[in-house]
């Protein structure tokens, strides 16, 4: 997949035809999966090339000078989006000078002067200063020179599917809803650091794992994972958490990755993180022994759970 970094004021240039989905697309959920294959279908069926628009950073952090909590790095979405079979990524970077385009100056310049002639989204999706232009007005912005694919709203049961749903989910704990919501199971990725080195004093040795800046970790707990290391994929409990037992004050969340049958040293590799299911909420315990009395019982209950996964 190829990948074209844009900014306003477009530089000339030649662009192929395209067929191309609009969004921000974080998480790459299946309501997002339906919208980018509808443009890769489109443009196979028209002789396009299947391409992707998406902005960087997130709005809310240019315009609102508020934090985002991502569900996927740019890179996880570069992978995700390739493997649904986009050819063209156009990146655009999202900036006051961007945000202040008029609907009609957005169409023009970042659609008519891209040579897209067939544009798909979903339909809440809004474009141009303040959000103004939607996919009802964009027909009338495009001048009849490019056609539209208005996806509705992904729903199951009468529910919604969202990146806001998947985050709210998350910090709920509900990560078998994420998994449904995403079509796959929530992944973290993270070089391993240096720890405090407290679990290896208790029987159980863990891998400190960074988690990339500003990307959204599940709620406090114990989850059943699989950990992918290289090409090599093992199977591991994690703690998220502050841990309570040995930290009063502490409100810093921390990754940590107990392999299940693996016991190398690998500080500075970089972990895939794959949440399969909740085993339980972060706790307090009493005592170093009764940790390690459910640490234990972690250990079993997660190799239940990924043996039947």
């Amino acid at each position: 997949m190829q990948t074209i970094e844009l900014k306003h004021p477009l530089p000339a240039g030649t662009f192929p035809e395209t067929c191309t989905a609009l969004g921000f697309f974080d998480g790459v959920h299946r309501g997002h999966e339906e919208v980018i294959k509808r443009a890769v279908a489109a443009a196979d069926e028209k002789g396009m090339t299947p391409a992707v628009m998406t902005f960087f950073p997130h709005p809310k952090e240019v315009l609102r000078n508020a934090e985002a909590e991502y569900l996927t790095t740019l890179e996880d979405k570069k992978e995700r989006l390739e493997m649904l079979g986009v050819e063209i990524l156009y990146l655009v970077q999202f900036d006051t000078s961007f945000a202040s385009l008029t609907p009609q100056q957005f169409v023009d310049r970042f659609i008519i002067d891209l040579n897209i002639k067939h544009v798909v989204a979903g339909f809440d999706y809004t474009y141009g200063h303040k959000g103004k232009g939607t996919m009802d007005s964009f027909p009338f912005h495009a001048r009849g020179l490019v056609e539209t694919t208005t996806v509705e709203a992904f729903r199951e049961c009468d529910e919604k599917i969202s990146s806001t749903a998947v985050r709210t989910a998350l910090k709920n704990g509900e990560i078998n809803k994420v998994s449904h919501y995403l079509g796959r199971h929530y992944t973290v990725k993270g070089k391993v650091v240096q720890g405090e080195k407290r679990g290896r004093t208790i029987g159980f040795p863990t891998a400190n794992v960074e988690p990339p800046l500003k990307v959204l970790l599940p709620s406090a707990g114990v989850y059943a994972v699989m950990v992918e290391k290289g090409n090599e994929t093992y199977c591991g409990v994690a703690n998220i958490g502050v841990k309570p037992t040995f930290h009063q004050d502490s409100t810093e969340k921390t990754l940590e990755v107990y392999f299940l049958d693996f016991s190398e040293d690998i500080y500075g590799e970089v972990l895939k993180v794959e949440f399969i299911e909740r085993l339980r909420g972060e706790t307090k315990f009493a005592s170093v022994e009764e940790l390690i009395s459910q640490i234990d019982r972690d250990v079993e209950n997660a190799r239940s759970v990924l043996r039947d996964s």
